[in-house]
C-alpha cells in the first residue's frame, strides 16, 4: 500500500475518535440491543459510554446497522438514535426525538 493511501486511513481513524461533543459520557459497560427493520431485526451491543445526548456502541461488525435505529437497554424505554460515526466494531450515536 502507498504511503499517500495509509496516511488518509490514519486521517479517517483520527477524525472519528477525535472529541467533538458538548457533553461528555461516562464510562459504563452494559449489554443492549440495537432494534430496527419495524423491530424485526436487532443485533447485540454493549454500550462502553452514555450521556444524555448519545453513546459509544461496541458490536461483532457494524456490517448491516442502519444509519437511524433504536437503542433498547435492560429496564428502559427504545431511545431512536442516529449514527455519528462509525469503525470497524465500534459506533457512535446521538440520541434523537422520536
Amino acid at each position: 500500500m502507498s504511503g499517500s493511501y495509509m496516511a488518509a486511513m490514519e486521517s479517517l481513524v483520527t477524525d472519528a475518535s477525535t472529541e467533538n461533543r458538548a457533553v461528555q459520557r461516562r464510562t459504563t459497560l452494559k449489554g443492549g440491543r440495537i432494534m430496527f427493520n419495524g423491530g424485526r431485526s436487532s443485533i447485540d451491543c454493549t454500550v462502553r459510554n452514555l450521556s444524555r445526548q448519545g453513546a459509544k456502541l461496541q458490536v461483532t461488525s457494524v456490517v448491516g446497522i442502519p444509519e437511524l435505529f433504536d437503542l433498547v437497554l435492560p429496564n428502559t424505554h427504545k431511545q431512536p438514535c442516529r449514527m455519528a460515526w462509525r469503525k470497524t466494531k465500534e459506533i457512535g450515536v446521538e440520541f434523537i426525538d422520536a
